[in-house]
């Protein structure tokens, strides 16, 4: 069931709204990080679909401009999407690349840069995580839903 109004979705509350959730996922980002929550590149954020997805929690593909035009990489995203889709798990367009790698500190152990162009969030095993920012990103994804947005944008903001 939606709840919006139509005031929550016009206006300086939209961008308001956009600057929260911006903000909201990047507390989930921090949080899962340190966790060991985060699955990081296109391939393996396949297989770990493919293993467990009932533990993903959100999915976001990142792009930055060039990207856009990269065929490959696009039939990955309509995939990963449509398996998404298929098993209830929240999807997130993000852009600027560049802050997801400030957030998720950019490279992998051997000074390789990571490929940040599909990012999952997984439930910890320990216990059942109950995070307010995730709660917020999963009711921005479900309203977004409900506006035929399947899969919302969010312009991460530099710092």
């Amino acid at each position: 069931m939606c709840n919006m109004t139509f005031e929550e979705l016009s206006g300086d509350h939209s961008v308001e709204r956009m600057d929260s959730v911006a903000r909201a996922l990047e507390e989930v980002l921090s949080s899962a990080l340190p966790q060991g929550c985060i699955t990081v590149g296109v391939y393996e954020a396949a297989k770990s679909l493919n293993v467990d997805p009932d533990n993903v929690v959100l999915c976001l593909l990142a792009t930055d401009e060039e990207d856009v035009k990269d065929v490959a990489l696009q039939i990955h995203f309509t995939l990963i999407q449509a398996f998404c889709c298929e098993n209830d798990i929240n999807i997130l367009r993000v852009n600027n690349m560049r802050r997801l790698a400030e957030i998720l500190g950019g490279q992998k152990q051997g000074g390789e840069p990571m490929d940040l162009h599909c990012i999952l969030v997984t439930t910890p095993h320990s216990s059942a995580w109950k995070d307010p920012a995730l709660s917020k990103l999963n009711r921005f994804c479900r309203e977004s839903r409900c506006l035929d947005q399947w899969v919302p944008v969010i312009n991460l903001p530099e710092r």
